[in-house]
């Protein structure tokens, strides 16, 4: 936990009695000033993934490959990513995690211009496929590790709650501007953008802590087993939900990368508030049926993304919808998930394992929907097959807050530095 929490007197400060309440939850999102400073990373970072780099798939489409091409070269990516997960730990004992998100950060950085390269199949896409997976195996993991080390437990909700409302803010232009640049200027402005922007992410990360990671952490692996079968399961979750659904929402548009900019944007603005009325929602103790909420959303989504091919006023709906749901079943799943981290004798190896169950779980779901496209299978059955990954993850997650019903952490864990954390 913070030490800045040391410095916070519940029920001091200029505001009368009346205003005790809202000040508490006003503090609750902002009192912890490096977790405050990671949201301001992951912010800007969401400019660029929520810009050109939400026209990765879809460009991928456009260059030249077919369907069972994209969620095949998407599966390619995510095996290298679990190929290079084992490096992770060591270079983080040997530089710290934080550095070792700044390093990820210039990595994933690298990839975008490549994608401007690519034409089809060919030496292009393989380059891809190889910078895109070493970047992200090196990002991810560090930086889920650092935010769940970082973070409060008591104010998990709210503190995800805000970075994914960072992220659909800046997602309302965002997108709208790189399919623009993608049609005024073409793929290497547009891209290429994008990796300078990604690049300053790393800026904030400088004024931060960086935390250690122990040489031999025994039973770290084995508390990390909930959090890779959550994450596995959100990753073929994710084949057909995400995947499957953005190359059906470009094709429904007909292919347009303003049309597509446009909906992207539509959608960001219906989830920008979302994650922060229902982050102050698990925090007070109401994370079962935050689940119920979750996933009954997810169903009604899926539904409405499967019957939208062809129907582009449907698919600019529920891609609406699934960003208000995203804000519901985002900071349901990772307050439990950094909890958990947090929690186990190392957030770092709790991380790798679990993101390499996101690994495991996304390839197979990309490659199960591409031999489905390759088969004839519409997209639309594609888009069904997340429901086989979503209810082991209601499982999963209603099992956790029945037994965590309260998020409390012992007061004289505030007098722990997070530069000194045992958890690392």
């Amino acid at each position: 936990m913070s030490a800045d929490r040391q410095n916070v007197a519940p029920n001091v400060g200029p505001f009368p009695k009346s205003c005790n309440f809202f000040q508490g939850r006003v503090m609750a999102y902002f009192r912890n000033n490096t977790v405050n400073l990671l949201n301001l990373h992951y912010g800007i970072h969401s400019v660029a993934f929520s810009g050109a780099g939400a026209f990765y798939i879809v460009y991928l489409l456009k260059a030249g490959l077919p369907v069972p091409g994209v969620l095949g070269a998407l599966a390619a990516i995510l095996a290298v990513r679990f190929s290079f997960r084992p490096i992770v730990v060591p270079l983080a004992i040997r530089f710290g995690i934080r550095t070792l998100v700044i390093i990820g950060t210039f990595l994933s950085a690298c990839q975008y211009p490549i994608v401007a390269e690519v034409h089809g199949i060919g030496w292009p896409l393989l380059g891809l496929i190889l910078v895109s997976g070493f970047g992200d195996a090196i990002y991810w993991s560090s930086y889920h590790a650092y935010f769940a080390s970082l973070g409060d437990h008591e104010d998990r909700g709210s503190q995800i709650g805000v970075r994914e409302a960072i992220a659909a803010t800046v997602g309302i232009l965002s997108p709208m501007v790189a399919g623009g640049a993608l049609v005024a200027f073409g793929p290497r402005v547009a891209f290429g953008g994008t990796a300078l922007i990604l690049t300053t992410a790393a800026l904030p990360l400088f004024f931060t802590p960086n935390t250690k990671v122990a040489r031999h952490v025994p039973g770290a692996y084995r508390a990390a087993r909930p959090g890779g079968l959550l994450f596995a399961s959100d990753g073929w979750t994710c084949a057909g939900y995400y995947f499957a659904w953005q190359i059906a929402l470009f094709v429904s548009l007909g292919e347009s990368f303003l049309a597509f900019g446009g909906a992207l944007a539509i959608a960001a603005a219906a989830g920008a508030v979302g994650g922060l009325l229902l982050g102050r929602f698990i925090d007070a103790g109401h994370g079962k049926r935050a689940v119920w909420l979750a996933y009954s959303g997810f169903v009604l989504v899926t539904l409405l993304r499967a019957a939208a091919p062809g129907h582009p006023t449907l698919a600019i709906t529920a891609n609406a919808l699934g960003a208000l749901e995203g804000c519901i079943y985002i900071p349901t799943m990772m307050t439990a998930v950094y909890n958990l981290a947090k929690r186990s004798p190392c957030t770092l190896r709790f991380h790798v394992f679990s993101e390499g169950g996101w690994d495991v779980g996304g390839a197979s779901g990309c490659l199960f929907i591409a031999l489905l496209a390759w088969a004839g299978v519409p997209l639309s059955v594609a888009i069904l097959t997340s429901m086989l990954g979503a209810s082991v993850g209601f499982v999963i997650l209603r099992r956790y807050y029945l037994d965590h019903p309260a998020l409390d952490v012992p007061v004289h864990m505030s007098d722990i530095p997070v530069t000194q954390s045992p958890l690392v």
